[in-house]
């Protein structure tokens, strides 16, 4: 099992291309389901689960063409599912176990197919995340699902799901994506209410409309989308990955440096932006070749300043920059608290933290963190996708060798994490066979 060793106190500098973004691809990937002709997206990020995703799409029958880029960060993926149907319509746990968004298919099947059979997903181990949202609403649309086995099976006995007026109990991105595919081929006008507001959300409407869809009110909580018989192919850039882009933003707070990010958006980090500006970061967005720029600087020996933080949905404080930032605020000057709202297991990076020498307490859903702390390089273990980063992070900073395990995490969402940081300047290199 591959691991990073780190080599810490080295100061980053130079310019970054931040890749497509994971959770905006997935869900587009899953959409190519509803599509009559061929679809192809760009930009996918070189992670392992966009590679899952089109296999499960696989599985189900659709055929896929990809390509690596030269760097080999990004790919892109024909898909045509016009031989989905006419197999079981069934995604198997071997695929779905590691994978959240597994759970996207449910909805263009149901809509397309009328019937599915979907293996209940796993992911990271940060709380629970259960599927509850998206089975109501298509049980209101008209579809009969019953658990069985540990697979959710599905049908709708009208033969088409039918428009509803629902308000989801809860915000919830996976929920609202779901049943914005199934609304898309659903009889009537479907309205969404309380639905999530993420960019992913907008970038997989703009895919949906480019097909053939019609939504209103894409960005807002209400989403009103018009049923159409059917749907096309489309040619769709996927949108830059604002978490990627928040974890250089957040390395390059905690390690100093003088970093350019390529290819942003600074809208959709607005949030982390904002915070690390009242830390002491200094910010400069300007026009490039493929869309903004931005410049983030901290000054070598600058102190950072203490600053309090609580996760909510967007456009609030992301919860997949809460880790990084934890790691941000171990080097700043005073007493910082991070209270997570969003899942209630994800502090578990922070005993790792602890092992480098942060200097940080954990009560229910707050975290209290006093710096700057010193931290010295170690063995430490991530536990799953933004705490993985975490630690990189950590490493950076930290004197002396850092070794972090069990990166499959990491790569997962991170296409090429270490190469971009080693065109950085930072020491830090893949090693095969590390521990479990």
């Amino acid at each position: 099992m591959d691991r990073l060793v780190i080599q810490g106190g080295i100061p980053l500098r130079g310019r970054v291309t931040v890749s497509g973004a994971k959770n905006a691809a997935l869900p587009c990937i899953a959409a190519a389901l509803l599509g009559s002709k061929p679809v192809t997206l760009r930009h996918l990020p070189a992670v392992s689960d966009i590679r899952t995703m089109i296999r499960v799409l696989q599985a189900l029958g659709c055929e896929a063409a990809v390509e690596k880029d030269e760097p080999g960060y990004e790919l892109t993926a024909t898909l045509d599912a016009a031989g989905v149907g006419s197999g079981s319509l069934r995604a198997p746990y071997d695929l779905v176990k590691t994978m959240r968004a597994s759970i996207l298919v449910l909805g263009p099947l149901l809509a397309r197919y009328g019937k599915a059979s979907v293996s209940l997903p796993g992911g990271c181990a940060i709380g629970a995340r259960p599927v509850n949202l998206h089975l109501e609403a298509l049980e209101r649309m008209g579809a009969v699902i019953q658990i069985d086995k540990g697979y959710v099976e599905a049908h709708v006995p009208a033969g088409r799901l039918k428009a509803i007026d629902h308000t989801f109990e809860k915000v919830s991105v996976g929920a609202t994506e779901n049943i914005l595919m199934a609304a898309c081929l659903a009889q009537g006008t479907t309205t969404l209410r309380n639905a999530a507001q993420e960019p992913e959300i907008g970038d997989l409407a703009a895919m949906l409309t480019e097909m053939g869809a019609r939504i209103e009110g894409i960005d807002s909580p209400t989403l009103v989308i018009h049923g159409v018989d059917a749907l096309g192919g489309c040619d769709h850039g996927v949108i830059p990955d604002r978490i990627e882009a928040g974890t250089f933003l957040c390395a390059v707070a905690a390690a100093c440096g003088d970093v350019l990010l390529e290819r942003v958006v600074p809208g959709q980090i607005r949030s982390i932006i904002d915070l690390l500006e009242r830390c002491g970061c200094v910010f400069t967005e300007r026009e490039g070749q493929d869309g903004l720029n931005l410049r983030i600087q901290r000054e070598c020996g600058q102190k950072l300043r203490a600053k309090d933080v609580a996760t909510a949905p967007y456009p609030g404080f992301p919860t997949d920059l809460q880790a990084q930032v934890m790691a941000v605020m171990t080097q700043a000057s005073g007493i910082s608290v991070i209270r997570e709202t969003i899942f209630e297991n994800r502090f578990q990076h922070a005993m790792e933290l602890e092992r480098l020498g942060a200097n940080l307490r954990i009560d229910g859903g707050t975290a209290i963190i006093a710096g700057p702390s010193a931290l010295t390089g170690c063995t430490v273990m991530a536990t799953d996708l933004r705490a993985s980063a975490t630690l990189v992070i950590a490493g950076l900073v930290a004197e002396g060798e850092t070794t972090v395990d069990r990166i499959y995490h990491l790569d997962r969402g991170y296409a090429g994490l270490e190469r971009k940081l080693q065109g950085l300047g930072a020491r830090i290199e893949r090693v095969g066979g590390g521990k479990v």
